[in-house]
């Protein structure tokens, strides 16, 4: 790469850092549906040691004259089936996260239970091969991220692969941004993917929001990824295509003007420039441990003890609301 490429680059980076910097957005009132985790669990059934031994025809506990056994015993109920098991860790799970405020980093709690579920998933082989199960597609919200909320968009795990002995001192100088100076969140990523495709294929689009100086400047930092192919049974390997900031209330103060420029500007084409700087870096894999109707865990392939994010569904495929 030459050197006038490199000062090309640096200055669309900085850039880029200058917008993230002005125009990232308060947690304001972002809504999804109240939710459950799942239907009320089935009745467990209860078990006698002797279908011989009725009770006596008068209710008694006495044994009548045809009882041939009266030791009766009544065993407590039977141990829940895999699937409860399964639901109650995941009722555990969201109930951690929404007592962990998003973006305030690492819980020992929930990763430990992260781990129970993946277990207990893969156990009773529920929630696995995220890549071919068709259930990644649809919008997801953000409740658990082991580190800050801007971690969660695949352009900062492509950035962490072009710049791997700089980025965590870059990433700390956002970072070190007081509230209310700088807010970020929610985070949504909306998938839609050909499961049944060979290769799989389809497109992310990941979106933060971020606000500073109390709300007044906000953008919706979106970066959009191409799915290249699964990668086994839970991975999904992503190419990072472009990022940009989109509904700035900035632009939006001048009116139709304003709209225009949203909308005309052009994305910031963050995957070629990391590709200028690392050849491969703005290729990714996403992997997806555990993935349901309404549940997902997912981390970067190229830091999985370090990366870890939970999901909790929005919307299916199909636009349909679901509860949990």
């Amino acid at each position: 790469m030459t050197m006038a490429t490199m000062h090309r680059f640096l200055s669309s980076l900085l850039a880029f850092a200058a917008i993230l910097v002005s125009v990232l957005p308060s947690t304001s009132s972002f809504t999804i549906p109240i939710n459950k985790l799942s239907q009320p669990l089935p009745t467990r059934a209860f078990s006698t040691t002797n279908n011989r031994s009725p009770v006596s025809p008068l209710g008694s506990g006495a044994p009548s004259d045809t009882d041939s056994y009266a030791d009766d015993k009544v065993v407590p109920p039977v141990v829940g089936s895999a699937s409860e098991r399964v639901e109650d860790c995941k009722r555990s799970l969201i109930e951690q996260c929404d007592a962990h405020e998003v973006g305030s980093g690492y819980s020992s709690g929930i990763e430990n239970k992260i781990r129970e579920l993946e277990q207990l998933g893969e156990d009773a082989g529920f929630g696995q091969a995220s890549s071919l199960s068709g259930l990644m597609s649809g919008e997801w919200e953000l409740i658990y991220a082991s580190d800050d909320i801007t971690r969660s968009s695949p352009f900062f795990w492509a950035f962490r692969r072009a710049f791997p002995d700089s980025s965590d001192q870059i990433f700390s100088i956002t970072d070190a941004i007081p509230a209310p100076i700088k807010m970020v969140g929610p985070a949504t990523q909306t998938f839609d993917i050909d499961s049944n495709a060979r290769p799989v294929t389809g497109t992310l689009v990941s979106r933060v929001k971020v606000a500073t100086l109390g709300g007044v400047a906000t953008s919706m930092m979106t970066t959009r990824c191409s799915v290249l192919n699964a990668d086994g049974l839970d991975g999904l390997r992503l190419k990072v295509e472009t990022t940009k900031p989109e509904d700035s209330t900035i632009l939006q103060k001048l009116g139709p003007l304003g709209e225009m420029l949203n909308e005309s500007a052009p994305p910031f084409p963050s995957g070629e420039a990391l590709e200028q700087v690392e050849p491969g870096s703005s290729e990714i894999v996403m992997r997806t441990t555990y993935c349901d109707e309404g549940l997902r865990v997912t981390k970067n392939d190229f830091r999985l003890g370090e990366d870890v994010f939970v999901w909790k569904r929005v919307k299916f495929g199909s636009g349909n609301t679901v509860s949990l």
